[in-house]
């Protein structure tokens, strides 16, 4: 008799894969629209940054999304060093893109 252990092991991770993603073509699609959104918005983000430190507020209004979206990706972007704090402009911190080792 075969478990459902046994077949999986006769069958190729490569299949598996592909049988996965034929079962879930809704989900992978959704999954792949929202990651092209998020490395788009990352990519606009750092292009703002890329000549001078801004605000949450500025970079908000240069890349047309609300300030509290941005903020959101503002911070993860500094807790995985893509940019970093560079002084004080009012109550706002300036955000600049990290230098490239």
């Amino acid at each position: 008799m075969t478990t459902p252990t046994t077949q999986t092991k006769n069958i190729s991770r490569g299949e598996m894969l592909k049988h996965l993603r034929e079962q879930h073509t809704e989900t992978v699609a959704r999954t792949q629209a929202l990651l092209k959104e998020q490395k788009r918005v990352q990519q606009e983000i750092c292009k703002v940054l890329r000549d001078n430190p801004k605000t949450v507020p500025e970079i908000a209004e240069a890349v047309g999304m609300p300030a509290h979206e941005v903020l959101w990706y503002v911070a993860s972007f500094k807790k995985y060093g893509l940019i970093v704090e560079n002084g004080m402009c009012s109550d706002y911190p300036l955000y600049q893109k990290a230098q490239e080792k």
